[in-house]
């Protein structure tokens, strides 16, 4: 007679293989539900003529949406406009793509009026950060659209 064997739940540090499971598995559940495969990464990078890196930009395209992801400067070259260079890159390297809109979160003591400056309206925001901080989404359609921030007392109100 065999033993049955008891599911496991195990918790613990980074897992790569989970990582990379759950990854497929919600890609095709998401797949399945919007009928939207292509999901590709997109990334800026700037160096200088050392090769040393400046800054750079990761993001995803996926159905018509870019998600930048990571998005860092670093702090001698701040005040060249290497951001907005970055950002405008890969704006158009998802328009290119097929992609009409972008979506970014950023932590209000990074760089949410960066954001807004180059078009991007808030559309949410998370409080709770260390330091009494909040995680600020924002929105940008490329098509230059005007977004309205959602009404804070609609019908999607907490």
């Amino acid at each position: 007679m065999t033993a049955v064997q008891k599911p496991v739940l195990a918790v613990g540090d980074g897992d790569a293989d989970l990582t990379a499971r759950l990854e497929n598995e919600l890609d095709a559940f998401n797949e399945a539900a919007t009928g939207h495969a292509a999901h590709g990464e997109l990334s800026v990078r700037a160096t200088d003529e050392d090769g040393e890196l400046i800054g750079g930009l990761t993001a995803w395209t996926w159905g018509g949406l870019c998600g930048i992801e990571l998005l860092w400067v670093r702090e001698s070259s701040r005040t060249d406009g290497w951001g907005a260079k970055l950002l405008r890159a890969a704006e158009a390297e998802a328009a290119r793509r097929g992609c009409d809109r972008v979506m970014v979160s950023s932590y209000t003591f990074q760089a949410p009026g960066f954001y807004r400056r180059h078009g991007y309206a808030e559309v949410g925001r998370v409080p709770g950060v260390p330091g009494g901080h909040a995680d600020v989404y924002l929105f940008k359609s490329l098509d230059r659209t005007p977004v309205a921030a959602p009404c804070p007392d609609g019908p999607d109100a907490a």
